[in-house]
């Protein structure tokens, strides 16, 4: 029985040993193709070339907005950055009488923000910001109205803000972001494009499209928390998923998930092995 004990611990050791070296390079290759997949995409964000110039976002993750600049919201009262920013925040660069893309944004996210597992005002805040600077205070608050009655009572007009500026305001911001767009007549041409800062103006995520997931817009805040949020959970979180550049989504890292479990797997057995292997040499020797 001891003999085949010991052989039994032996093979399971060297299954261990080969589940740690393959998981080992695997991880380290995700890693690495990550970072590869990243930095390239920064580069070539999506863009939109046009025949006047180019309209389009260029990625500038790290980068800080200027929260000393100073907006009206749609009560009409001056307001700057840095009181509406005290935590993980969306911006939208929208225009309020934009009758397409910029309502199909707006009504989407509101449609997802009920799902999102946190609490507006005070985990997250958002932030629709008009890139027309002869928008009133009276078209923001017109648009306060439409989607907060969306949202319904339970969400409080705080979480979600609607703002007008000046054009010298409205640029700085829009540039500190790397998004790009262009007048023409009375409409605007502009990325359909969202970013999402944290408490000190950092850019940490960006968004594309109309269309989101509520998984997304959750992990995106936890990665503007800084910290705010349990760092068990942040780093749970930062360990099953990465986000993909080329998805413009947070993916779940199957393989190193999968092979965390694999190797816990084995040691407990192996350990289990050699607890119950020594327990009955003790009984052996007892014996005689």
């Amino acid at each position: 029985m001891r003999r085949i004990l010991k052989v039994a611990g032996r093979q399971l050791a060297g299954w261990v040993l080969v589940a740690l070296v393959s998981a080992a390079p695997a991880a380290a290759h995700e890693g690495h193709s990550h970072h590869q997949e990243g930095a390239p995409a920064q580069k070539e964000a999506p863009a939109q070339q046009q025949a006047a110039g180019q309209v389009g976002v260029d990625e500038r993750l790290g980068g800080k907005i200027p929260l000393e600049l100073t907006f009206r919201d749609e009560a009409g009262q001056a307001r700057r950055l840095s009181e509406l920013i005290t935590g993980p925040t969306i911006i939208l660069p929208v225009y309020y009488r934009c009758s397409n893309v910029c309502n199909d944004l707006q009504w989407e996210l509101a449609r997802v923000l009920p799902s999102v597992g946190r609490t507006p005002g005070t985990d997250y805040r958002v932030l629709s910001v008009s890139i027309d600077e002869a928008e009133t205070q009276q078209m923001a608050a017109s648009s306060s109205k439409m989607y907060l009655d969306r949202l319904g009572k339970s969400f409080p007009p705080a979480g979600w803000r609607f703002l007008t500026g000046d054009k010298a305001a409205i640029q700085r911001l829009m540039g500190s972001a790397g998004y790009s767009f262009q007048r023409r007549g009375a409409e605007f041409m502009h990325p359909v494009a969202c970013f999402v800062v944290s408490a000190d103006g950092t850019i940490v995520r960006y968004l594309y499209g109309t269309n989101f997931l509520a998984k997304d817009l959750t992990l995106a805040f936890i990665e503007a928390g800084q910290g705010k949020v349990g760092t068990s959970v942040k780093k749970l979180v930062n360990y099953c998923f990465s986000f993909d550049p080329q998805r413009r989504s947070y993916q779940f890292n199957l393989l190193r998930v999968s092979a965390t479990v694999v190797i816990l797997c084995c040691g407990t057995f192996l350990s289990y092995l050699l607890f119950t292997g020594r327990k009955g040499k003790r009984r052996f020797s007892g014996g005689k």
